[in-house]
């Protein structure tokens, strides 16, 4: 359940890093959740629009708005309808950020007549932003991740034959996958990017280093088994990475415990050589940053987090700064300009 304290937020202030490069943020929710701090339209557009030039993003799914009648595998697409509308609105607003992309979810494993099904009626729902699908493969049977789909979800269901031909059914449509998952996990994905080869595979939030329950006080030894792994994911074309969730609880880090939230300069001693490890393993045009609010709000506020960003990609060239900050999002997931 994540809430979020706008006071404790306000503690930390910055000026903005560099406000004229241009932002594609490739990771937000919306939602209004029970017992959970509500994010809508503007809500985004308050952050988005706080400081840095972010001008689209991609909304990300979240379980939220689901169908309440008709078939059961169509019900995921009432979160396609809702946001659709959102997005719209986001294009009329002179001067504020497009959702230009919609990621949404359907179960994978589906006979494929009901997954054509379900996948054509995301793409008329999104009134042309749906690009794709995130069926959330993260498992973590030590309970170190409190989350209820991350108990319900199966063990190696990258591994499972109509989970692979629902990922490259994916690619076939023209549509990427979004892989939520932890990093123990990173070796399957590896397998999952190689049978489906026809399918651009986007690891969300660099793979999933947890740092609590089983994984506390172990932070150097999680990441480091992360790096080890970027070699291999690195040498399938067709994965791309978020850089970025490194706002949330379950990485460790304990930012929503401190009496003030971070500095970007204290998230880049934190953060910046790990990021720039994945940077460097799949290239700059393969990578991209992301917010993944309202969940890292928590931990971090908007304009601190991109000054972070901005910090972490300083030593790259100009292009591969754009493409970190706009580029890839805007290719992985067809966006175009605005």
């Amino acid at each position: 359940m994540y809430t979020v304290d706008a006071d404790w937020l306000a503690r930390t202030v910055e000026d903005v890093v560099d406000p004229d490069a241009e932002i594609v943020d490739p990771h937000h929710h919306l939602w209004e959740h029970e017992g959970m701090t509500r994010y809508l339209l503007d809500d985004l557009q308050a952050d988005t629009g706080a400081g840095h030039r972010v001008v689209q993003t991609v909304f990300v799914e979240c379980g939220w708005a689901y169908r309440t009648d008709g078939p059961r595998h169509l019900s995921t697409v009432g979160e396609t309808e809702f946001v659709a509308g959102l997005a719209a609105e986001s294009a009329r607003r002179a001067g504020a950020a497009e959702i230009a992309g919609i990621v949404s979810t359907c179960d994978l494993r589906l006979p494929l007549d009901q997954l054509d099904e379900a996948l054509a009626a995301h793409e008329a729902a999104g009134q042309g932003r749906f690009r794709g699908i995130r069926h959330r493969v993260a498992h973590e049977p030590t309970g170190s991740a409190p989350s209820s789909r991350a108990a319900s979800t199966p063990g190696g269901l990258m591994a499972d034959p109509e989970f692979r031909r629902g990922v490259a059914r994916l690619g076939e449509r023209g549509h990427s996958f979004d892989a939520w998952l932890y990093h123990p996990q990173l070796p399957e994905l590896v397998g999952l990017a190689q049978a489906a080869p026809g399918t651009t595979i986007v690891l969300d939030h660099v793979g999933g280093p947890l740092g609590i329950g089983a994984y506390d006080g172990r932070t150097a030894e999680t990441r480091a088994f992360a790096r080890g792994q970027w070699p291999a994911l690195a040498a399938c074309p067709n994965v791309v990475v978020k850089v970025g969730g490194i706002g949330m609880r379950i990485y460790g880090d304990g930012w929503p415990e401190r009496a003030a939230p971070p500095t970007s300069d204290e998230v880049v001693a934190v953060w910046g050589d790990d990021l720039r490890a994945v940077i460097d393993a799949f290239g700059p045009g393969r990578c991209m940053f992301e917010s993944n609010f309202p969940v890292d709000k928590e931990g971090i506020g908007y304009v601190v987090l991109w000054n972070a960003f901005k910090k972490i990609a300083a030593g790259y060239s100009p292009a591969e700064r754009a493409d970190l900050l706009a580029g890839t999002a805007r290719r992985a997931y067809r966006l175009g300009g605005r």
